[in-house]
C-alpha cells in the first residue's frame, strides 16, 4: 500500500520547508533509512531519510520549490500501484503506514477579538521524530518566570525512541509552562509561553488547546524538606540540593555519576543554570572536608554519605505479609513502541529457531593477541558482529526483508546491536558493518551503546537496521531466543562463553564452547538458508585469523 510522505517539520519554528536536492528521482527503489532530499528549513539544510520502503512513485515538491509542513512531499508504494486517489487530495497530509493519525496544530480560537500580545511565542510541542505523536517531558530546566536565551535547554522531551534535549529557538521570559514533568500531549499542543516579563498570556493559552497527560507523573519529586539520615556511627547527614531541593544534571552527568559513585549534590555545576554537566561529573574530586573527615567507626564520611544515600533510595515500601500490594508505574513512550512493534513481529513473523555451539578457545587466544596491541580492545561481542557481518555477504537471504510482493535482498550490511536501557531496549545500528575492521566496530558500539544509556543516542542512529544482535552472555545466559526486530528477517541471540569438558581429538578436554541461537522469518529464510548462515559464522568465529584477510 502506498505511503504519504509530508513536509516534515524539522524545527519547532519551521513552517515551511524547500526540497533543496532529490537524491531519488520517480521510478527509483527506495530502502528504509535511504536519504531522500535535502530540505532547506528556517535554520540549516538537513538530509531526509525515508521511513518507509518500496518505489519512489511520485513527487510532489520539487528542486527549489517551497511548502508549508504537512505538504505532499512524495508517494512511496509498490512499483506501478495506482495512487490516482492519494494525488486527489493534493497537498493534504495523509495517514502513515502505522495507520497513525496525523495530529492537526490547533489555531487559535476564531474570536476576531484576540490578537497576539506583541513579542510573545508560543511553543509547541515538537515532532522529534518521523514516528512521534506524542511526547513526554521528562524534566523541565527552565521554570516560569526564568529569562530565556535563543540556544537555552527548555526541556528534556521523551519521544517513542529517546529522552532528546529541546532548545528554545526564541529568547524571553518564560511565561506559561502547558505540559508539566512526566505529562503527555500530542505533537503541537502548547508546551510553553514566552514573552516579556509581566505579560499577561491568559488570551493567549485560552485560544490554544492545553495539552498534558491528567494523569500525575510516576516520578516522585524530591522535596525541599529532605528527610536527615543517622547514620550507626552517629553521624547526621542530609541530601544537598540546589533551587528549590531539585539537581539539575544531564541523563550522562547522572549516568556517569551512578557508575563512579559520586553524590551529585555534590559536585558543582558549569551548565547553564548551574546544571551539572558530563565534564564536571569527569572532573569532580571531592574537597578535603568531604572526603577526609573520619567517622568513629573509621568510614570516610564521603563513604559514608553515598552508603546513606543510596539506602534510602533502595528502601522498599513496607508491606505487610498476608495483604495484596501493587504498585502502577505509567509506560513510557519508549515501553509503549517496544510493546508494539514486538507483539506486531512476534504475531505476523512466522518464527523458527536454529541452534548451534561455537569452539571459542581460537578466539580467545586470538582476543588476547589483539587486545594486547597498544590503544587496542574488542570484546567478544565485536568478533561477532564482524562475523555476522562477513556472513550475511556470503548469505544476503538473512540479510533480507519481506514485502507482500517481493523479498528485498540488501547487499548493504547494517548490523543493529540491541542495547538495554533504564526504560527498555534500543537498537543503535552500525552502518555499513562489513566495511568496518574489529577495532572501529568495537569504538563505534562503544560509543552509540554509552549515549543510549545515557538517552543521548539519535534517532536516525536506530534506523536502516538489516540484522540485529542480541548479546546476553554478560549476564551469564547460556542460551535464549529473540523475537525478530522487523523489518529484519533474523537476529542472532549470543549466549555466555561456557568452560566445560569437549571432545578433541578423540581425547576428553577442557574447552570454550559458546551457544547462539538465529531467529529467521520463514516467509524469508529456509531452514537450509539459516543453517547455512551459522555454518559460515561458526567457521569464522572458529578461526577467526580468517576474519582479518
Amino acid at each position: 500500500m502506498a505511503t504519504v510522505i509530508t513536509m516534515p517539520r524539522l524545527s519547532d519554528t519551521m513552517t515551511e520547508g524547500t526540497v533543496a536536492t532529490w537524491l531519488k528521482k520517480v521510478g527509483d527503489k527506495v530502502e528504509e533509512g535511504d536519504i531522500l532530499a535535502e530540505i532547506e528549513t528556517d535554520k540549516a539544510t538537513m538530509e531526509f531519510e525515508s521511513f518507509n520502503a518500496g518505489t519512489l512513485l511520485h513527487v510532489g515538491i520539487q528542486e527549489g520549490e517551497t511548502a508549508p509542513v504537512d505538504s505532499l512531499l512524495a508517494i512511496i508504494g509498490n512499483e506501478g500501484e495506482d495512487i490516482s486517489d492519494l494525488l486527489k487530495g493534493g497537498t493534504a497530509p495523509a495517514e502513515s503506514n502505522e495507520e497513525k493519525a496525523e495530529v492537526k496544530e490547533e489555531k487559535p480560537a476564531a474570536s476576531s477579538d484576540f490578537k497576539m500580545p506583541e513579542g510573545v511565542k508560543v511553543v509547541t510541542m515538537p515532532r522529534l521524530s518521523d514516528t512521534m505523536t506524542t511526547g513526554t517531558v521528562a524534566t523541565w530546566l527552565k521554570k516560569v518566570g526564568d529569562k530565556v536565551e535563543e540556544g537555552d535547554i527548555l526541556a528534556e522531551i521523551e519521544t517513542d525512541k529517546a529522552t532528546m534535549e529541546f532548545e528554545s529557538f526564541n529568547a524571553g521570559t518564560l511565561l506559561y509552562i502547558g505540559v508539566e514533568e512526566g505529562g503527555s500531549a500530542p505533537v503541537d499542543t502548547i508546551l510553553a509561553v514566552l514573552g516579556p516579563a509581566g505579560t499577561d498570556v491568559s488570551d493567549v493559552v485560552a485560544n490554544f488547546k492545553v495539552g498534558g497527560s491528567s494523569e500525575e507523573s510516576t516520578k516522585e519529586e524530591v522535596k525541599s524538606e529532605t528527610p536527615s539520615t543517622v547514620m550507626s556511627s552517629g553521624v547526621e547527614t542530609s541530601q544537598n540540593t540546589n533551587t528549590g531541593g531539585r539537581i539539575f544534571a544531564s541523563p550522562l552527568a547522572k549516568k556517569i555519576a551512578e557508575e563512579k559513585g559520586i553524590i551529585l549534590s555534590q559536585v558543582k555545576g558549569t551548565g547553564e543554570n548551574g546544571r551539572i554537566v558530563k565534564s564536571d561529573v569527569e572532573n569532580f574530586t571531592p574537597s578535603s572536608a568531604s572526603s577526609n573527615v573520619v567517622t568513629s567507626s573509621g568510614v570516610e564520611k564521603s563513604q559514608a554519605v553515598a552508603e546513606a544515600s543510596k539506602a534510602v533510595a533502595d528502601v522498599k515500601p513496607f508491606v505487610p505479609a498476608g495483604e495484596v500490594y501493587q504498585e502502577e508505574i505509567k509506560n513510557s513512550q519508549m515501553r509503549k513502541t517496544i510493546a508494539r512493534r514486538l507483539g506486531e513481529s512476534k504475531f505476523t513473523a512466522p518464527h523458527y529457531y536454529l541452534t548451534i555451539e561455537l569452539d571459542m578457545d581460537n578466539a580467545i587466544a586470538s582476543r588476547g593477541m589483539i587486545n594486547s596491541l597498544p590503544e587496542t580492545k574488542v570484546s567478544f561481542n565485536d568478533m561477532v558482529i564482524k562475523a555476522c557481518a562477513m556472513a550475511l555477504k556470503k548469505h544476503p537471504q538473512v540479510n533480507s526483508q519481506w514485502r507482500e510482493d517481493a523479498m528485498v535482498l540488501n547487499h548493504h550490511v547494517n548490523i543493529g546491536v540491541a542495547v538495554a536501557v533504564e526504560d527498555g531496549l534500543v537498537v543503535p545500528v552500525l552502518k555499513f558493518t562489513d566495511a568496518m575492521s574489529l577495532s572501529q566496530i568495537g569504538a563505534n558500539v562503544k560509543d552509540m551503546a554509552g549515549r543510549a544509556r545515557a538517552k543521548k543516542i539519535q534517532p536516525a542512529e536506530m534506523e536502516g537496521s538489516t540484522f540485529t544482535i542480541s548479546n546476553l552472555g554478560m549476564f551469564g545466559i547460556q542460551s535464549f531466543t529473540s523475537i525478530i526486530n522487523q523489518p529484519n528477517s533474523a537476529i542472532l541471540s549470543v549466549g555466555a562463553i561456557i568452560e566445560k569438558p569437549v571432545v578433541k581429538n578423540g581425547q576428553i578436554v577442557v574447552g570454550n564452547t559458546m551457544t547462539v541461537t538465529l531467529a529467521c522469518d520463514h516467509r524469508t529464510v529456509d531452514g537450509a538458508t539459516g543453517a547455512q548462515f551459522l555454518q559460515t559464522l561458526k567457521s569464522f568465529m572458529e578461526n577467526p585469523v580468517t576474519m582479518l584477510a
